[in-house]
């Protein structure tokens, strides 16, 4: 009952927005539609082709049977502009006819072979993006979305030479940084809260995982801040970031590279773009990578490889089926080796200084994915896609961890067994399509999510590393265990039947409905939306169910057709186990995200700005129960609220540019205990700012060579495993500055990355009470990367 009568709740929101819409709209002029094919020379389809209408803000890109749609057009004559890179732009005039549908003849368009040489000069892809990826469900160019979303391209990252989710991604987007912990996964924080790591638009969090995405793989990671009703609820309220792999173009090209770096770094990788048939209906791509990796610290290593096929088949022109694979595999040190621990305080020690032993056994960890993507163009306008994933991640090894820490610099440290397995299936379906109302244009969403998550550990077999004859000492160290000290861990059983009681699991469902009204001529966009999702989580044998609908409203209005305003209402929640002292179950925390922003394309819209506010409060926070400490009661209630600048692209041809400054301040606002309040919470910095300026010369004698500089700098930085006692930062300011050398042709690139130029010692941690004792993980030293690539 409960279900339908939100139900009804969502339908009348939505008959009232389309109603009041309608009103408004009959003040519009009519309209008509467009519709067109574009081929390549051979008569094939040519997908991704920009298709704007000279002199409005209206446009499109052609979909992978060549075909376009363009809604609410003006009546009279117009002029289209088609463009895409390497290719010879046409200019098309049409009459359109108010009411009516105008088709447009096919079009032909030459690739041009002088405008590919230069876009590679140039660095073809610039750092900006104009339109989300097609596994964020969003048929709207970003300009127009009213939320901040920004895009980590592929060119950004081979420029700053990430090699995975861990190596500083978090650089690139306003507000997010990434917070110590296990170097298996990247865990990030944005908005007060650890962001949802997605990949091709599944979440795939886990309690500690996934394994961190090598970049060899990755085509683009798309940053959406704050509630997404369009892609989640059921999670924390400060957004999510999601992995794009890379899949066939349908183009025949290749490229490998080689990179060597500091701490004994080497590796190598290929990239291979094809067809497997001549009709150009089979395709695939291939990435493969291999990689040993080295640390500034003693005994610390991460080897890995990956291996990534990709086949697409077009069934016709309006359907086909994508299958993905992708092998990780990483054998590391044990797991926390880069913890350092001192009961002076924090960077007491040096900065190579390890709390490891050279005797250990590593841990080994085998990370499988795959991905069934189903995609068809029902109509000109509609289009129907399904996906079904599977993820399955193994884990053999352990981790290292502190028991105390003395002033004379000895260590009692322990090696727990840290055996894992992390088993997802995941299952979506989801429509887009467009409906006309007279002139108002409806940009229909909905979907179906399913989602099974199982995480079990064994964790229940530690061995000190110490006794009454060795204690490391971190003023002597010995990095070497005595025989009788290396663990022996018993694995003679399953891991089901060690792991007992640590097992973690999640299933959910989500239907959600979303209607986009598009009104005079696109000028104002309401996005009115619900999601309702049910989520059953267990946790150490505690379960929790929840059925709970967030609604979704967002207003865009375009100033011109480079600026656009736009205010956002959407919500989150996360389910809460246990009871309160009478037995009652608690409600699950709700996080309410409200957002205005303003977005501008600049020179032609080779660079983009994003400025917005916000502000997240969590309510049904558990705190402490004044009439019974050994319970709890909801009332605690947590607010972050703060500023975010983005700006990115190519300022002047050759130069582009990322940068970003983001001011967060996350405070707990309601808790039983008085003093609590206005306390911070945990894992953010107050003051963020980066920047990465990259210019490229284009012509003349030294034609293709590239200077890069960047900065990362964070001003009052909260830990995200702290004990707060007062609103003071636990840890001190920190600035580091990478530049990096380069030149590439057609064919070759090299590139030289130098990191923290200035040789500071970088780090996070704080005290940690449990251990009476500092903690803290250090950043590498000055270092350098040298790779050389060559594509064929």
């Amino acid at each position: 009952m409960i279900i339908f009568t939100r139900l009804r709740y969502l339908l009348k929101t939505l008959a009232v927005g389309w109603m009041s819409l309608f009103c408004l709209s009959a003040m519009a002029q009519n309209t008509g539609t467009v519709r067109g094919k574009v081929l390549t020379a051979n008569a094939h389809p040519l997908t991704q082709v920009g298709v704007r209408i000279v002199g409005t803000r209206l446009g499109t890109i052609t979909n992978d049977a060549g075909e376009f749609v363009i809604d609410a057009v003006p009546a009279g004559q117009q002029v289209l502009i088609i463009s895409r890179v390497g290719h010879s732009r046409i200019r098309q005039t049409v009459s359109v006819v108010a009411g009516e549908t105008t088709q447009v003849p096919d079009l032909t368009m030459l690739e041009n072979a002088e405008q590919l040489d230069e876009v590679v000069v140039e660095g073809k892809n610039s750092y900006k993006t104009d339109i989300p990826s097609a596994s964020l469900r969003l048929k709207t160019p970003l300009l127009e979305v009213p939320q901040n979303i920004q895009v980590v391209n592929r060119q950004l990252l081979a420029d700053q030479q990430i090699f995975d989710m861990l190596e500083g991604v978090s650089r690139n987007v306003s507000g997010v940084t990434r917070q110590e912990h296990w170097d298996n996964y990247a865990r990030l924080n944005m908005r007060g809260s650890r962001v949802a790591p997605f990949r091709n638009g599944m979440n795939v969090q886990s309690t500690w995982g996934p394994l961190a995405e090598d970049m060899s793989m990755v085509e683009r990671i798309e940053f959406v801040k704050g509630p997404a009703g369009f892609m989640m609820a059921n999670g924390e309220p400060s957004g999510f970031y999601n992995v794009v792999t890379k899949k066939p173009t349908g183009v025949t090209r290749g490229e490998a590279a080689f990179a060597i770096g500091s701490f004994d770094t080497y590796r190598a990788t290929l990239d291979l773009d094809g067809k497997l048939s001549q009709d150009n209906r089979l395709l695939y791509r291939l990435n493969l990578m291999g990689q040993s990796k080295g640390s500034f610290r003693d005994f610390e290593f991460n080897n890995r490889y990956t291996i990534a096929p990709v086949i697409k088949y077009k069934i016709n022109d309006q359907t086909s089926i994508t299958a993905e694979y992708t092998y990780q595999y990483s054998q590391m040190s044990a797991i926390g080796s880069a913890y350092v621990f001192d009961a002076n305080g924090l960077a007491k020690q040096p900065r190579n200084a390890t709390n490891s032993f050279a005797n250990l056994d590593p841990s080994v960890i085998h990370d499988h994915s795959a991905f069934l993507i189903f995609e068809h163009q029902i109509s000109d306008t509609w289009k129907l896609t399904g996906q079904l994933a599977y993820f399955n991640y193994s884990q053999v090894g352990s981790s290292l961890w502190a028991d105390s820490a003395k002033t004379d610099g000895r260590i009692y440290s322990y090696n727990g067994i840290w055996d894992a397995a992390n088993e997802s299936k995941f299952g979506q379906i989801f429509v887009n399509g467009e409906v006309a109302t007279g002139p108002v244009v409806h940009r229909i969403l909905g979907g179906l999510d399913l989602g099974n998550k199982k995480y079990m550990a064994d964790w229940n077999q530690s061995f000190p590393l110490y006794d009454s004859t060795f204690v490391f000492n971190s003023n002597s160290p010995n990095y070497y265990l005595p025989a009788h000290l290396i663990p022996k861990f018993d694995r003679s059983t399953s891991l089901r039947a060690r792991a007992g009681v640590n097992v973690m699991s999640q299933s959910f469902s989500g239907l959600y409905v979303q209607d986009e009204l598009r009104f005079w001529q696109d000028r104002i966009r309401l996005t009115l939306a619900g999601r309702l999702t049910t989520a059953k989580d267990s946790e150490y044998g505690a379960a929790t169910s929840e059925t709970k609908f967030t609604p979704r409203v967002g207003i865009s209005g375009s100033l011109n057709k480079q600026t656009s305003i736009y205010a956002l209402y959407d919500q989150a929640f996360v389910p809460q186990s246990g009871t309160d002292k009478q037995g009652k179950g608690f409600d699950p925390i709700t996080g309410n995200n409200l957002e205005a922003g303003l977005k501008k394309d600049w020179a032609d819209g080779r660079w983009n700005s994003t400025v917005s506010v916000y502000k997240i409060t969590k309510n049904n926070v558990l705190t402490t129960d004044p009439t019974n400490p050994n319970y709890s009661i909801q009332l605690g209630q947590t607010q972050t609220q703060g500023v975010e600048v983005d700006v990115r692209g190519e300022l002047v041809p050759g130069m582009n540019l990322v940068v970003n400054y983001a001011y967060t301040d996350g405070k707990i606002t309601k808790d039983t205990k008085s003093e609590n309040v206005g306390l911070p919470v945990p894992g953010f910095s107050k003051h963020v700012t980066n920047a990465w300026l990259s210019y490229r010369l284009r012509r003349g004698a030294l034609q293709g060579l590239g200077v890069s500089l960047g900065y990362q700098w964070q001003l009052d930085r909260y830990g995200w495993f702290a004990d707060a006692v007062d609103d003071k930062p636990t840890m001190p300011n920190t600035f580091r500055l990478d530049g990096a050398l380069s030149w590439q042709n057609n064919r070759v690139s090299i590139a030289l990355n130098v990191n923290n130029i200035l040789d500071a010692y970088l780090y996070s941690g704080a005290y940690y009470s449990w251990s009476k004792a500092y903690y803290w993980q250090a950043e590498a030293p000055r270092n350098f990367r040298l790779s050389l690539g060559y594509k064929f």
